[in-house]
């Protein structure tokens, strides 16, 4: 069995192209959770990628859980516990990467959609991108963390109490993603940062996402102090070096990743 069977990855130009592949609607399974910490952990290893592009083929990003597969999991002792803990690695996985996360948002995204969205790098919607807690119509709750990472508190709250869902274009106004654009022209737009970011030091990459992860919930005091120690520990770096070195040089620098 494909131990990635519910993800379609393309790796050209050190960007890893991943679509969530779990027709109709991309509902989160078991086998989405699994696929996606396995791929996450792959890709931190592997130097052939510098950037990961993450969207939902056809026309749903991801639906959510799909409650068929919940309900069977549930049904045998423990099955919750694996489930929950399969759910929650999943998604640090994906945040934890060692590559930066780029999600192409195209239809909605709810529940642990909305989850994977919040556990990425950068986001970018479509017209058609819509994300929401629906959680409360199937007498659930779920995801409300993660996406304190992108609401205020009253949108939120509205949210998970209402099922309220939020457009793409609501989501460029309160600043949650990078750009809001037709649907045809998403992956070419989350593209366009990918390979931007696969110019830079794949080196000073790692370490700047590892230092943003890790300061995230300090106080400012410890934060801005710990990023002073990446930065003197980055500036030591050969791709830092050679990056100082193609400034003054005006040239293009040459990175070796190390």
């Amino acid at each position: 069995m494909n131990p990635l069977n519910a993800l379609d990855i393309q790796i050209k130009d050190y960007i890893a192209l991943i679509y969530l592949d779990n027709p109709p609607v991309n509902a989160v399974n078991t086998a989405m959770l699994n696929s996606l910490a396995l791929a996450m952990d792959q890709l931190s290893d592997d130097n052939n990628v510098r950037a990961i592009v993450l969207t939902g083929k056809g026309k749903v990003f991801c639906a959510g859980a799909d409650l068929k597969n919940r309900s069977e999991i549930t049904a045998n002792p423990g099955g919750l516990h694996q489930h929950s803990r399969r759910t929650r690695e999943a998604f640090h996985a994906i945040r934890e990467c060692s590559k930066p996360v780029i999600s192409a948002i195209n239809g909605a995204a709810l529940g642990a959609g909305l989850g994977i969205v919040a556990s990425s790098d950068v986001l970018i919607a479509g017209h058609s991108a819509r994300l929401g807690l629906p959680e409360v119509d199937v007498g659930l709750l779920g995801g409300v963390r993660h996406a304190q990472r992108l609401f205020g508190h009253s949108r939120l709250r509205r949210m998970m109490l209402t099922g309220m869902r939020v457009t793409g274009e609501e989501l460029y106004r309160l600043g949650i993603v990078e750009a809001c654009v037709p649907d045809e022209e998403l992956l070419a737009a989350a593209m366009d940062i990918a390979r931007v970011i696969a110019e830079k030091s794949p080196l000073s990459i790692k370490l700047l996402i590892q230092t943003a992860n890790a300061i995230e919930d300090m106080s400012l005091r410890d934060g801005y102090r710990y990023e002073q120690d990446m930065t003197a520990a980055i500036a030591k770096t050969e791709d830092a070096q050679e990056a100082r070195a193609a400034f003054l040089e005006k040239r293009k620098p040459v990175f070796k990743g190390r």
